[in-house]
């Protein structure tokens, strides 16, 4: 504990975990509008529920972690840096591909979502032949 926090009693905030940067990601994407519905959580809560992260872990405890580090904060958009964060760039590298998943199963991807999706290419060092493999992908995968 520093000399601020003992005298203080003030904490520092910590570093948040890989998991809560992954929902974090997920969440900004599913409300790339500016708010975040119930219906956007259930969507992140069912494409988290297959990730090997999630596993036996409890997602409300990951939604309040991510709802937390959302108040070092601004506003939900500014919290995008935080995803600069990660611990390793593979972290990083499948924050965007979650991202850009959501973005796409929902049919139309708005400009909103096109310019976050963006901003995570860059934070999450994601290079543009792989941004545009994981792109072309994902559009096979809902092709219809």
């Amino acid at each position: 504990m520093g000399l601020l926090a003992r005298m203080k009693g003030v904490t520092p905030q910590k570093k948040p975990t890989d998991d809560i940067l992954l929902v974090h990601a997920m969440l900004l994407m599913a409300g790339a509008d500016g708010a975040i519905d119930d219906e956007e959580i259930a969507t992140v809560e069912a494409f988290a529920s297959t990730l090997a992260e999630f596993k036996e872990k409890d997602f409300g405890e990951l939604i309040e972690g991510a709802r937390k580090m959302l108040k070092r904060y601004n506003s939900l958009k500014e919290s995008v840096a935080a995803l600069g964060e990660f611990s390793t760039p593979a972290m990083g590298l499948k924050a965007y591909v979650l991202a850009a998943d959501i973005a796409l199963s929902s049919g139309d991807v708005d400009e909103n979502e096109d310019e976050l999706l963006e901003t995570m290419q860059r934070l999450c060092n994601v290079d543009d032949r792989s941004a545009q493999t994981i792109i072309w992908v994902l559009q096979q995968k809902y092709a219809s």
